[in-house]
């Protein structure tokens, strides 16, 4: 059917443009961020890219919830300022009739909303938290880069190696700074290589001197050595803590009902369903009058775009501190969101004004006066 060819493939061209424009934005947010990760060293450095790339697709739902309703809100109308709303609307369609030919070019992207939060999401965010667990969790030795100095993984110890050093075991012209409490010690050898006593690492240094200060009293010592054993972070089992929720699978969700749990269930599936919303939202918003501007209707859009999201993002939290339920937020937000835009929709399919709306019931006592 050309009515629905015609806006399906505006449609297409609108959305695909973009998803690239947002997508790139985005890539170039999360790159400076990562990138910054990386300098305080959370991050590996060779990593970058592949935590960048998980990060970007787990936000693949807000940017393509976001692609689809501009698509709309900019494909409708440029057809009310190019006069083609009105001879569509002369041959007899109505402003409801866009729904069906918006909901089937959306019903993919719905999809792929869905499986991205519900699956994709959790995924990515496992991913990247084991790999800046497993570059958190490398001794202290590992964590050296030649020529620079580097702190510790407890932030007690700051530690510098010469850049001739053969490998990552051994170390040549070594510094070690640590702050225990009141006392601080500077470590300096000649020589560093990496020994494991009974599960422990242990930098064994040659040839050295060692001061230690006490900051309370004032006093400082001096004492050198030919062999001395410095005791790095203890090797140690990770200890089993809570998983945060948004690494938790939907279906591990659903079966330990938690209200943390339950708020970041909210959120998977408030996304499909505010796209859902945004989209007729995005319909009755691109009905205006053209001679008002494009940044009108434009600026409503993003209005109601962040407003709804602010939402689902504050409904988590309160899910999560036990401020509402799980079903009264479900019902209530998006319930309510639904019910909003099929009410604006209908508005703007009647060409209602809240003129109109003021005058109807003075015109009706008139009828029954005269």
């Amino acid at each position: 059917m050309l009515f629905h060819s015609s806006i399906q493939k505006d449609l297409a061209r609108s959305f695909g443009a973009t998803v690239v424009v947002l997508a790139t934005i985005v890539m170039t947010i999360i790159l400076i961020r990562t990138l910054g990760q990386a300098t305080k060293g959370s991050v590996n450095p060779s990593e970058v890219m592949l935590v960048m790339g998980l990060t970007v697709i787990g936000h693949l739902t807000t940017i393509l919830t976001l692609s689809l309703f501009i698509a709309v809100v900019s494909t409708l109308s440029r057809m009310y300022a190019d006069s083609e709303m009105v001879i569509w609307f002369s041959s007899g369609k109505g402003l409801t009739s866009f729904a069906k030919p918006l909901l089937k070019f959306a019903s993919p992207i719905f999809l792929a909303i869905a499986l991205l939060a519900f699956f994709v999401w959790p995924w990515s965010n496992k991913q990247i938290q084991e790999l800046k667990n497993r570059y958190e969790q490398r001794n202290d030795i590992e964590r050296v880069a030649p020529g620079q100095f580097q702190e510790s993984s407890g932030g007690k110890r700051v530690f510098f190696i010469d850049k001739d050093s053969p490998n990552n075991q051994t170390g040549r012209n070594v510094f070690v700074s640590s702050l225990d409490g009141a006392i601080e010690s500077v470590t300096t050898a000649q020589q560093g290589q990496i020994e494991i006593q009974q599960g422990e690492r242990f930098l064994s240094l040659k040839s050295g001197q060692q001061m230690l200060l006490n900051h309370q009293t004032g006093d400082v010592r001096v004492t050198a050595f030919q062999d001395y054993q410095l005791l790095i972070d203890p090797t140690s089992k990770l200890a089993i803590s809570d998983i945060q929720s948004r690494m938790v699978s939907t279906l591990g969700l659903i079966q330990a009902p938690t209200p943390i749990n339950l708020g970041e269930l909210s959120w998977r599936m408030g996304l499909p369903l505010a796209a859902l919303n945004l989209l007729i939202m995005g319909l009755a918003v691109a009905s205006v009058n053209p001679r008002i501007g494009k940044s009108y209707h434009l600026a409503i859009a993003l209005f109601c775009f962040i407003s709804y999201y602010n939402m689902v993002n504050v409904g988590q939290n309160w899910i999560g501190t036990g401020k509402t339920s799980f079903p009264a937020l479900m019902l209530g937000l998006h319930g309510g969101a639904f019910c909003f835009a099929m009410a604006w929709l209908l508005f703007r399919h009647f060409n209602l004004s809240w003129r109109h709306l003021w005058l109807l019931p003075l015109r009706r006592t008139a009828k029954v006066s005269s």
